[in-house]
């Protein structure tokens, strides 16, 4: 039998901090740029990873040594490199949950820019060489686990997770250096499937930075504020409640409505971020996913296995959406299990 280790007991000065209490005064953190981080191996690209889709599994050393850093046209002032972001993500869960393992960055990419040196300006593409190349990713999206802190939920282990996503083109980088965008979450990842489960205190979809110690303040700010406990609780109640495949049925008909409804309809109605090919993946899943599958002869099944569903779909998004869509996914679970004990708001997507 699997047990909980939420805060070991030689880190139990932790506790406090990490739920938030009011009683612990709260010193501001220092941090050096680039003062972190052991450099990482060489990732297997045939693991499996939490986005999968569009995406290329890359590691820190590529991202620092091959790769340029844009910058705001007006006034050529940098932008908070990809490399930066991760390590100063991940100096802050070193400060936090210090004594635990935190694992290396899974970090994938998408959307390629490519470029030239100056002197490479006029040469044709086929005499191009590689030192004559220059590139960086428009988006960027890493994970990384700290597996001492764990639960076991409906036969899943599930491990405390921290997933970062940066977007270039959500910048406008035309313009003179502003606040920087950054969506940020701490959560739990599904080890069975390396599905995400994202929680709304554990997460920041446009977290504003001006500098490294803007964004090293702002995510010791976030992280301080999730909840593991309730989050975990919350996933634990998604065992003890059923959809029919008749309620099922419903519910993929409606999503697929939903992208067509009226305007005016459509905003009386909860928001639901999956698109009609997701959607599809979750009706495949019913019956194809080793884990989460109907049983043969059963004709309903948990929410918990609805919501690795949901997941397990979301993998297929952009980076810019994944962690949107990711914390979706929780609020339709959650608003169908109220909708199964009388609540009205979801009741649509399943009636």
């Amino acid at each position: 039998m699997s047990t909980a280790i939420l805060i070991p007991s030689q880190n139990e000065g932790l506790l406090p901090v990490l739920f938030g209490s009011d009683n612990v005064k709260q010193e501001e953190p220092t941090y050096t740029p680039y003062e972190v981080v052991n450099e990482p191996v060489r990732k297997d690209k045939r693991r499996k990873h939490f986005i999968e889709a569009n995406t290329s599994p890359v590691d820190i050393l590529h991202l620092k040594n091959d790769c340029i850093v844009p910058v705001f046209s007006k006034d050529n002032e940098m932008t908070i490199s990809h490399p930066a972001f991760i390590e100063t993500v991940h100096k802050v869960a070193s400060e936090l949950f210090r004594g635990e393992s935190i694992d290396e960055p899974d970090i994938m990419v998408s959307h390629v820019i490519k470029g030239r040196i100056p002197e490479a300006i006029h040469k044709p593409v086929s005499e191009l060489l590689e030192t004559d190349k220059t590139i960086y990713y428009e988006r960027m999206a890493f994970a990384f686990e700290i597996p001492t802190i764990y639960e076991s939920i409906n036969g899943n282990r599930v491990n405390l997770c921290v997933t970062g996503v940066r977007a270039y083109n959500r910048e406008n980088l035309y313009s003179k250096k502003t606040s920087e965008r950054f969506s940020v979450a701490i959560g739990f990842q599904n080890k069975v499937c390396c599905n995400l489960c994202t929680f709304t205190d554990g997460f920041q979809t446009d977290l504003r930075a001006m500098s490294y110690h803007d964004l090293f303040r702002g995510v010791m700010k976030l992280f301080q504020q999730y909840d593991a406990e309730k989050h975990l609780r919350l996933m634990k109640s998604f065992t003890g409640s059923y959809l029919t495949e008749h309620q099922f049925a419903q519910f993929l008909g409606k999503s697929r409505l939903y992208q067509c409804l009226p305007a005016r309809e459509k905003k009386c109605l909860p928001y639901m971020e999956l698109t009609d090919s997701q959607i599809n993946m979750v009706a495949k899943a019913y019956y194809n996913d080793d884990n989460f599958k109907r049983e043969h002869g059963e004709n309903e099944i948990n929410l918990w296995k609805f919501y690795n569903m949901l997941t397990g779909a979301n993998k297929s998004s952009y980076i810019d959406n994944f962690l949107d869509r990711s914390l979706n996914a929780t609020q339709l679970t959650e608003g169908i299990d109220r909708a199964l004990h009388g609540d009205n708001t979801y009741k649509w997507f399943i009636e």
